[in-house]
């Protein structure tokens, strides 16, 4: 059996993102997947969540939350930060933990559009792991239809009283607070209803499901939301009424630049894996790499990964700078899901029957991938963005 910490191969093209910083802060990464993950992936597997004084150490090291900025308990670096870390959890080959979710997504549109009070009540909570955080945007019927959203928040006074249900929530089981995706208007235009409500876990009414059996991805918290007449203050409200498309729409771009940067590492992880198996493994009294079918399919596939490893670095450059188009993003979402797909099936053919075995990393890698071009927005939903720009 293979191990699930593997290094990628030398790109074809070396990169030239990263400083001498970044590489200190992927080997402590790296050294936190080794230590603290891979050791229980099937602990967190069988209880379908990861432990969670897990979320403790990673804050302890500094891998929550790190862009924000110093005085919300961040330590202020640029995304290449984010970059890393979700890199080297794919060379992990680890679907467990919702560490990008939590740091990337809800963290960004507190500081974006929260008030003071709310970056201060939340954020360093965050970053430290004492607080675990998700986003409640899909339901039952919605799907990737936000605008059909039916999870209602009606104002009483100085509270909204939440009644709905939310489903596929990532960190959902172990979060102690959820930023939900409300219904709080009834224009004619469905995203002016939208609001974003912060709702403490501990809230009265707020329940939540048991952890969802998923094909893959077996070790990460996901589960479903229930709200029944859960009171919490207007306070509680993230920017304005109505504004929760706008806020919605803002940050899905860099959501689907994480969805496509996991993909990209985790096809390079799979492919290393492959490379590897197939200069170790025999068959007809030669290794598997010494027959000309294994090296073309290899070259074939070295090449569109690192194709599509030149397109992902360029549009990171262009997230930095905040020039990164909404088409761009996702295309890069769409694109290299897709190759992921195609890599791990074809590394897993190169396997033979072992590849179907759940004791090889493949294995795990083919089940776990399927998801990527399903959230963040169907890969079809990708299609109609890229085509709205021609």
């Amino acid at each position: 059996m293979q191990s699930g910490m593997i290094r990628p191969l030398a790109n074809m093209l070396p990169r030239n993102l990263f400083n001498a910083e970044h590489e200190a802060f992927r080997e402590t990464v790296r050294k936190f997947y080794a230590k603290e993950v891979v050791p229980n992936t099937a602990k967190y597997e069988q209880q379908q969540h990861v432990d969670r004084d897990l979320w403790n150490k990673a804050g302890a090291m500094g891998l929550l939350c790190a862009t924000m900025p110093e005085q919300y308990g961040g330590s202020g670096v640029d995304r290449l930060y984010s970059m890393i870390l979700i890199e080297e959890q794919a060379y992990a080959m680890d679907s467990s933990t919702g560490f990008s979710l939590h740091s990337d997504i809800v963290a960004n549109y507190i500081f974006n559009f929260g008030n003071e009070q709310q970056k201060q009540q939340w954020l360093p909570r965050m970053a430290s792991g004492e607080v675990v955080t998700a986003i409640a945007m899909t339901e039952p019927g919605t799907g990737s239809d936000l605008q059909a959203v039916r999870t209602t928040a009606v104002a009483e006074g100085d509270e909204y009283v939440i009644n709905g249900s939310k489903i596929f929530i990532t960190n959902g089981y172990l979060c102690d607070m959820a930023i939900v995706v409300c219904k709080t208007g009834s224009s004619d235009k469905g995203s002016a209803n939208l609001s974003l409500i912060m709702v403490e876990a501990d809230r009265c009414g707020f329940s939540k499901g048991k952890p969802l059996n998923k094909i893959g991805m077996k070790g990460q918290d996901t589960c479903e939301l229930f709200f029944e007449n859960v009171r919490v203050p207007k306070e509680n409200l993230l920017g304005m009424e109505g504004m929760g498309f706008m806020m919605l729409m803002k940050e899905l771009a860099w959501e689907r630049m994480l969805v496509a940067i996991i993909c990209q590492a985790g096809a390079e992880a799979a492919f290393a894996h492959t490379v590897q198996y197939t200069k170790q493994r025999q068959a007809f009294g030669k290794l598997i790499s010494a027959f000309q079918n294994t090296r073309f399919k290899l070259a074939e596939l070295r090449t569109e990964i690192d194709f599509c490893r030149v397109y992902l670095d360029r549009c990171m450059q262009l997230q930095l700078t905040e020039n990164l188009g909404i088409d761009a993003a996702a295309a890069a979402k769409y694109k290299i899901s897709e190759m992921f797909s195609k890599v791990v099936d074809e590394c897993l053919q190169l396997h033979g029957g072992y590849g179907y075995m759940m004791e090889y990393p493949i294995a795990r890698a083919y089940i776990d991938n399927r998801a990527n071009r399903i959230y963040a927005g169907t890969n079809e939903i990708m299609k109609e963005l890229i085509s709205r720009s021609l």
